[in-house]
């Protein structure tokens, strides 16, 4: 076998795998990993987050949206899971607004198009 045997061998392997995952799991994974991307990019992972190496607002405004947009979208496919997902989502947000210096206004926050106002 060649290595692009071996690699297409891998690559069907991963397809088939994720044919066996229900959708409400594949779904929750990526909110999930979202939700860990913006708390990295907010900085929350370091004792002191003004000080994280990692902050960067701009992109934690982009998974915060991706992340709201996805929560919306299958919020009735998530069953129990839907609460704490929304939970999460607007603690981010919040945590989005008190790491601004200069905070959006109610409303334009990142993904609040989507989720509403969040104070």
């Amino acid at each position: 076998m060649t290595h692009t045997d071996d690699t297409q061998a891998n690559a069907d392997a991963t397809v088939r795998e994720l044919a066996d995952i229900p959708a409400v799991e594949v779904i929750s994974r990526a909110a999930v990993m979202l939700m860990s991307s913006a708390a990295e990019k907010l900085g929350l992972s370091d004792a002191d987050p003004e000080s994280s190496p990692h902050r960067d607002l701009d992109e934690a405004r982009r998974v915060i949206t991706a992340l709201a947009g996805l929560i919306t979208a299958s919020v009735e496919y998530l069953g129990p899971h839907a609460g704490p997902m929304r939970d999460g989502l607007q603690s981010l947000q919040r945590a989005f607004r008190e790491a601004s210096a200069h905070p959006d206004e109610p409303g334009k926050g990142p993904g609040e198009k989507l989720t509403g106002p969040v104070y």
